[in-house]
């Protein structure tokens, strides 16, 4: 086990070492992904706007929050992050196929790159939220200081999922619609545009139990309530740590072998 986690870091410190290669290569998949397009990257702004304003509009205030505009605002810009994450890194590896069979790079390269594209496609969104939130009035308050390390915390869990996701989809084809469907329901069940509810039953435990819940509301508690939601953080910071050590001995025991199976 310590073998692997050791060949993994390894692999992730020589992709570091070529960070330009991935930063290259991630800049250049945002380019293509707007070329010929006459808004190019405001595209993901607008996507975000539509779904906040879309949801502000058709829901009201069903969610019973004091500020349901800074509430669904924050919840989609997180959750707009993780599926992406989630549905994007189930075929990952097999998606670099040509790159892994035709160079010697480390296969941390190709999660880095999807993970800076996925960050590059958010910081658009984030324009958008920063401005929502600044219509809708919320209070400034010292535990928006929290809101930084929660959002490099985001960020550090999201290459452990790739690699994840990533290995298990150059296994088990079927794993990329299981997780496409499964990222559907999960934007319904995740208290993306509902609150807790206060009580037992259905809702209160896929709000408690959710992994997700977390990731999104040690963001979004300190923007919305003015407060810190130490559980959030404690969920948060056990489960990254959890992803990330799994990561490290996937990787370790996978980088090698990957290549076969594409």
């Amino acid at each position: 086990m310590l073998e692997f986690a050791r060949r993994g870091l390894a692999d992730l410190g020589a992709a570091l070492k070529l960070r330009g290669v991935w930063w290259a290569l991630a800049s250049e998949d945002v380019a293509d992904s707007h070329r010929q397009t006459m808004l190019g990257p405001i595209w993901p702004l607008l996507n975000y706007l539509l779904f906040v304003g879309t949801l502000v509009l058709v829901l009201g205030n069903r969610a019973g929050s004091p500020n349901f505009v800074a509430y669904v605002a924050t919840g989609m810009l997180v959750w707009l992050f993780i599926s992406d994450v989630l549905s994007m890194s189930a075929t990952l590896f097999a998606r670099e196929e040509n790159f892994i069979k035709g160079t010697v790079l480390p296969l941390s390269i190709y999660v880095m790159r999807q993970t800076l594209v996925i960050s590059i496609r958010s910081f658009y969104a984030l324009l958008g939220a920063v401005a929502v939130l600044l219509y809708s009035g919320f209070a400034v308050t010292p535990a928006l200081l929290s809101v930084v390390p929660a959002v490099l915390l985001l960020l550090a869990a999201a290459p452990a999922v790739a690699v994840l996701f990533g290995i298990a989809g150059a296994y088990f084809r079927d794993f990329q619609f299981i997780v496409v469907n499964a990222t559907r329901l999960l934007m319904f069940v995740t208290p993306i545009f509902w609150t807790d509810p206060g009580a037992g039953g259905l809702l209160g435990f896929l709000y408690y139990w959710n992994p997700l819940t977390h990731y999104i509301d040690i963001i979004r508690m300190p923007i919305v309530d003015g407060m810190v939601p130490l559980e959030s953080w404690t969920a948060a910071l056990s489960i990254t740590a959890v992803l990330l050590a799994g990561a490290l001995v996937a990787l370790g025991k996978f980088n090698r072998q990957i290549v076969f199976q594409l």
